[in-house]
């Protein structure tokens, strides 16, 4: 069949299975390989990508469900050459180790302050208790949400999308 994404700005048509995984079609079609595939059950949030400014597991969501959609990855987060203020916040305090779980983790921290600007700390972690990091990064990635949220930079402009 074929379905119509807005991915990152950018209109794609792409010609898949109806039962194709939006994630699928980002890394196999697209060439988009940021979200990274980790449990295929929705339950790690390695695959997390934004639709209509929402966070939602790729692996789980079809691609009829994503057609129309505003989807945003990783790779169409930052903004005129500059880093999403999450991006920059996850690289100054190394809030990642072997980073694999990093994309779904930005990605959901930049909803959440999308949503909530100035979030409070319980606020970050009920909010990224869906993510999983298998290194224990925890502590870090707390404090990289809360240095992005403090550092007084605009953090809706691709989250938005």
């Amino acid at each position: 069949m074929a379905f119509t994404l807005l991915v990152n700005g950018v209109e794609h048509k792409v010609e898949v299975a109806s039962e194709a995984s939006l994630l699928n079609v980002l890394r196999d079609d697209l060439g988009l390989t940021g979200a990274k595939y980790g449990c295929g059950e929705g339950q790690c949030g390695a695959c997390t990508v934004l639709v209509d400014g929402s966070p939602v597991r790729s692996c789980r969501m079809q691609i009829g469900a994503a057609a129309g959609k505003k989807i945003t990855t990783i790779e169409g987060l930052a903004a005129d050459s500059s880093l999403h203020p999450v991006q920059q916040a996850f690289l100054e305090l190394e809030a990642f180790q072997c980073g694999y779980c990093t994309p779904g983790m930005v990605m959901s921290a930049a909803a959440l302050l999308r949503r909530i600007p100035q979030p409070r700390r319980e606020q970050i972690i009920t909010h990224m208790n869906g993510n999983v990091c298998r290194c224990g990064a925890y502590l870090r990635i707390i404090e990289a949400v809360q240095h992005a949220a403090s550092s007084g930079k605009r953090t809706t402009h691709a989250a938005a999308s």
